[in-house]
This record gives C-alpha cells, sequence and structure tokens, in this order.
C-alpha cells in the first residue's frame, strides 16, 4: 500500500511528536543534550556515521541485517524517531523506496536531512541498464565513491552539533584513509582473477560500481531495484553469457532472494554448463550486527575476497585484515 500524507500526518500525531518549523536550522550551542540523536537508513550509512560520531551520538539504524532497503515499509516507531531526532542521515539517490517517501515529508516539515550518497558528483554517477532515467544508488559499492558519502557524513554532524564540528571532520577524515587501503586491497586481489573469468553474474543489478571500479563485467539477473521482475529472456540472456565465456561461479546475496541464481544454473545445466553458486555477497545490507561482516569494511572485504577466490583469484581465506569469518 503506497504512503499517502494523510497516512503521514496521522502516525505523527499518534506519536506523540510535533515537526518544528524551520529547514536545516543549527541547534543552539547552548542546552545540546548529548549525546545528540541521529536516525540512520541502511547499515551502511549507520556504519559511516557510528565512525564518525563515536560517543558523541546515538544511531537508530532503521534496516538491520538482511533488509532489502528497496521494498523496506516503515513502520509507526520509524517515524516517530524520525520526527524525534537532532538529524536524520539517509543514503538517497533513491535507495529507500518508500522510506524516502517518508523522508521527503518530513523534509517539507523541517527536519534537517542529509541525503550523504547524493555527494558522489554527478559525473561519477552510474545508471543501471533497467533504468537508465534514474541514477543507480549503490555508491557504497566503490569504496572511494563512498569516501564522499563519508565526507557528507562529517559535514552533516558538524552542521548538526557546532561545538564539535572538528571532531567530526577529523574523524571523517581518519576513516577515509582506512577506505584508501581497502580500495588498494581490492585492485591488488582482483588483478589476480584470470582476464576471461572477471564476469561477476547477481542476483540483482547491484555491483556496477564494483564493477566500473575494478575492471569485472557485472551482470545482474533483476534491475535496479529488486522490485522489478526477471524475465524468461534475461536468463536466457545470462545463460548465454556463461556458456560462451565459460562462467564458473555465480552469486547470491543476502538479502534479495534466490530464486533467479537457481533457475540460471538450471539454464546453464541444461546447455551442458555447469555453474556454481561461488557464495553469497552483502549488497543492500551488511552482515549480522557485531561481526566483522557487520561493518562497512567488512562487507567490502567479503565481497572481494569471495568474488576472487570463486573466479580463479588469490586472496586470503580471512581476507584483508584476518577477520573473516569462515
Amino acid at each position: 500500500m503506497a504512503w499517502r500524507p494523510y497516512i503521514l500526518v496521522v502516525l505523527l500525531l499518534a506519536a506523540g511528536v510535533a515537526l518544528a518549523p524551520g529547514c536545516r536550522r543549527p541547534p543552539e550551542a547552548g542546552g545540546r543534550r548529548y549525546p545528540i540523536r541521529v536516525v540512520t537508513t541502511v547499515g551502511m550509512v549507520s556504519d559511516i556515521v557510528r565512525n564518525v560520531a563515536r560517543e558523541k551520538a546515538t544511531v537508530n539504524g532503521l534496516m538491520g541485517e538482511g533488509v532489502d532497503p528497496h521494498l523496506y515499509k516503515p513502520t509507526r516507531d520509524d517515524i516517530a524517531a524520525m520526527a524525534s531526532a537532532d538529524a536524520i542521515i539517509y543514503s538517497g539517490l533513491m535507495l529507500e523506496g518508500k522510506l524516502g517517501q517518508v523522508i521527503e515529508k518530513l523534509s517539507r516539515r523541517g527536519k534537517p536531512l542529509y541525503a550523504v550518497a547524493e555527494a558522489v558528483e554527478p559525473s561519477r554517477r552510474l545508471a543501471s541498464q533497467h533504468a537508465p532515467e534514474h541514477p543507480d544508488p549503490h555508491v557504497w559499492m566503490d569504496p572511494m565513491c563512498w569516501a564522499k558519502a563519508v565526507g557528507a557524513v562529517g559535514e552533516a554532524l558538524a552542521e548538526t552539533d557546532p561545538p564539535h564540528a572538528d571532531s567530526y571532520r577529523a574523524n571523517a577524515q581518519a576513516y577515509i584513509e582506512q577506505l584508501k587501503r581497502l580500495d588498494a586491497y581490492a585492485r591488488a586481489t582482483i588483478a589476480t582473477i584470470p582476464p576471461r573469468s572477471r564476469v561477476l553474474i547477481t542476483a540483482h543489478d547491484a555491483f556496477n560500481y564494483f564493477g566500473r571500479a575494478y575492471g569485472l563485467e557485472v551482470r545482474g539477473i533483476q534491475g535496479l531495484s529488486t522490485e522489478s521482475e526477471a524475465g524468461l529472456k534475461d536468463i536466457q540472456t545470462l545463460v548465454d553469457l556463461i556458456v560462451l565465456r565459460d562462467v564458473k561461479a555465480i552469486f547470491v546475496e543476502s538479502s534479495v532472494s534466490s530464486k533467479n541464481i537457481q533457475a540460471l544454473i538450471e539454464g546453464a545445466g541444461a546447455r551442458g554448463r555447469q555453474v556454481r553458486i561461488g557464495g553469497s555477497l552483502f549488497s543492500d545490507a551488511m552482515g549480522a550486527p557485531g561481526t566483522y561482516e557487520g561493518t562497512y569494511i567488512g562487507m567490502i572485504d567479503h565481497n572481494v575476497t569471495t568474488i576472487v577466490r570463486a573466479l580463479g583469484g588469490e586472496a586470503p581465506v580471512r581476507g584483508m585484515n584476518g577477520l573473516l569469518s569462515q
């Protein structure tokens, strides 16, 4: 059911929260209560905010492990949390689906909102072949693109809490240095995959930034959003690619149904090609909270290491930092 404006108003009133007038007004230095309250959407954004804010903020991430943001429907508690937060930090570029409609409504009522993926320059954004009129929102798949979002988080927190602006900016820069190391690891290990085998087939169209950054041909069975459906023609086209390139492994995703992957395996088998599942990748959600894979760096480390090893390259079993689960 689509979210209509009057439903949002009813829910906000039921939550007992009044939204103040004004737009993106910075708070007064006096009287600020700590830690500040920040609401985030997807785990990748939540992880940035926790690393940049540290002890100065409590972070309420609305979408947890295995949650598909394209299909997520906001709850009454979500709306109440956003309405009472000091700031809402989200990805943007239409990633959050129905939740994005609620966020837009809050923006018109003066809530401080920050769409950090939109810090990536338009010239560096991609469009899906399935939806060329919309920017691809999966910018975190390229750590150097995601570094732009990290900088945007630093500025968002600095604007929300000016007395600690220097701390937020310094923390953001320190985190960006970690992303540079992650990017270097990805480049070095992916370069060990035999050139003919650099084909990445996944459940949906979420890895195009990853492919552009590291020289992989990327194909997703479904489109940019998991709301789209894969048709028989899509499956057949990918089966043809598997046969032509002798692809040995394809990948499922932690937040997307694997039924289309199974159809692809069966289709390839009917053509005499045995293709296996090379592993499960994190696309729109990270791993379990409290695990290394439940961090952004751990998520990308897992993806890189899994892809490299499945496609015939060389990477440490436990990844860049030796922390991956076995």
